[in-house]
């Protein structure tokens, strides 16, 4: 099915963005449609956090362009930022009021009427899920309870938009799973933008990845075909009964095989072999076993995982 240019809410294009003389992000490019949930993956540095300040009009690109629903960041900040909803890597809270007064005044700042905040407070405050927490001073949740005061603070003003920077850092486990419900829910009313280096983050969460390194985008695609398409090699686990040392020399040489690594086991021996993208090797595989006189205990194909192709994609030896 053909997207239209309409279905598209966020329009990046070229975004380049200098402190002093190095390049935090070059020439990205990204589109997100309504209602999806897009992950920025990539390690510490990579320049995530530089695209979602640009995203939501909290500073302008040194080069490139960002459309919001057809308006641009720069030129239309204030009508851009009306759809947007931000929660940012430290939330900017007040620990010395309440919940409720907190979320008022955040939303008197967004020009919000009386009306419109006390219509809202009830729904965020539910969605959030901090009914138990409406007069706590902010001061004394917990770091997870305050998260969820950050991200009611972004969708108080019904945004099209929710950008996300690192919305799980810093929060026990339990919390950071229901954060990702929180998320989730989120996204079925909202576009979500997200970024994080937690790898289940992305992948449990959001349909589509974009994985960033160095300022750049190196892939962009689903977990799932990520995975698949980004596959340049296999791994095949193979187990013997013999350690006949002249064996491996002979699986080096099948054809498509990149390399193989021996693994000494109690009583077998396992060779972990890498093939390269195309080649199906198991029947020569199994060959070479029996002319050798092994007999092949197991094979074991393993695909790669995301967290394989992000180690690939964002490690100097894999670029």
């Amino acid at each position: 099915m053909t997207t239209k240019k309409e279905d598209f809410i966020i329009e990046a294009g070229n975004l380049t963005h200098y402190y002093g003389p190095q390049p935090a992000i070059e020439d990205v490019e990204f589109k997100v449609q309504r209602g999806e949930i897009l992950g920025f993956l990539g390690p510490n540095g990579a320049g995530k956090t530089t695209t979602m300040r640009i995203l939501t009009g909290y500073m302008p690109p040194t080069r490139g362009t960002v459309q919001i629903d057809g308006m641009d960041i720069v030129k239309d900040s204030l009508e851009c930022r009306k759809k947007i909803g931000y929660l940012p890597e430290t939330v900017p809270l007040h620990t010395d009021m309440t919940v409720k007064n907190y979320l008022t005044f955040m939303g008197s700042l967004r020009g919000m009427s009386r009306r419109s905040i006390n219509e809202q407070l009830g729904n965020v405050i539910e969605i959030c899920r901090l009914q138990d927490y409406y007069k706590t001073i902010v001061g004394k949740l917990s770091k997870g309870y305050r998260q969820r005061v950050g991200i009611a603070q972004a969708i108080l003003h019904e945004p099209e938009i929710l950008v996300m920077d690192e919305p799980t850092i810093g929060i026990d486990p339990i919390q950071v799973v229901e954060t990702r419900r929180l998320i989730q829910d989120i996204g079925k009313q909202q576009t979500v933008v997200l970024s994080s280096h937690i790898l289940p983050e992305v992948s449990m969460v959001c349909g589509r990845v974009l994985i960033i390194n160095q300022g750049q985008i190196v892939a962009e695609d689903t977990p799932d075909n990520l995975a698949t398409r980004l596959q340049a090699t296999q791994q095949i686990l193979v187990e013997i009964s013999s350690t006949n040392k002249k064996i491996q020399p002979v699986l080096e040489n099948i054809e498509g095989v990149t390399g193989v690594k021996r693994q000494r086991n109690t009583d077998n021996t396992t060779f972990e072999i890498t093939v390269a993208d195309g080649y199906d090797v198991r029947d020569a595989i199994s060959k070479v076993i029996i002319e050798n006189d092994c007999s092949l205990l197991s094979m074991q194909l393993n695909s790669m995982s995301l967290e394989q192709i992000f180690l690939k994609l964002t490690t100097s030896e894999g670029a």
